[in-house]
């Protein structure tokens, strides 16, 4: 009686880990983060592709669920974009441009104001990116984005004006990837 018990609250065990994720192409997010001591839950998920090659997965974690860019790019609350690299064409040398770029396309080419705070931004990508690495970017109510690698912090960045351009890269009007913002805005 009490192995049939422990193998069923084995399987119950295995099962709620199973459910507790979603699989974007190759990739795993988690259904729920926590930062700064908030619980936030995937709002959405999408894979950034081109030319038919799946270069990352991206989530989008909330505190409330949204389908409103606007609503979330305005909000003053944490949230935090998952970025999962399942391709080794996602190079340093890319993500830099592509980041840069992304903050060009959110601005309208106006990043005077961002510019030392996106060339701090930057240096956190100063490592090689490889498959498998995992980036968090969590804006942090009262602080500022916070950026980890691998679950290691990279450092925090401050404004809410920051918070906007970046987010935008992926839930504005020109974003890195239709597919990967309707994904994000759980609109796919």
């Amino acid at each position: 009686m009490i192995k049939k018990s422990i193998l069923v609250l084995v399987a119950l065990l295995s099962i709620s880990a199973a459910t507790a994720q979603i699989r974007v192409g190759k990739a795993i997010l988690p259904y729920e983060e926590n930062f700064a001591d908030t619980d936030l839950k995937l709002n959405g998920a999408g894979m950034r592709e081109m030319l038919w090659i799946d270069l990352y997965a991206g989530g989008l974690y909330l505190q409330n669920k949204s389908q409103d860019p606007k609503t979330i790019l305005d909000a003053d609350e944490t949230m935090a974009i998952k970025l999962n690299i399942v391709s080794g064409f996602v190079t340093q040398k890319k993500m830099i441009k592509a980041v840069r770029d992304g903050f060009s396309k959110a601005t309208f080419g106006n990043t005077k104001a961002l510019d030392e705070r996106i060339n701090k931004f930057i240096k956190f990508f100063s490592e090689p990116i490889v498959k498998n690495d995992i980036f968090d970017i969590v804006y942090i109510k009262d602080k500022g984005v916070k950026a980890f690698k691998n679950g290691k912090e990279l450092g925090v960045i401050e404004g809410r004006d920051f918070k906007y351009a970046l987010f935008k890269i992926w839930l504005g009007d020109e974003p890195a990837s239709e597919g990967i913002k309707k994904g994000m805005l759980g609109l796919q």
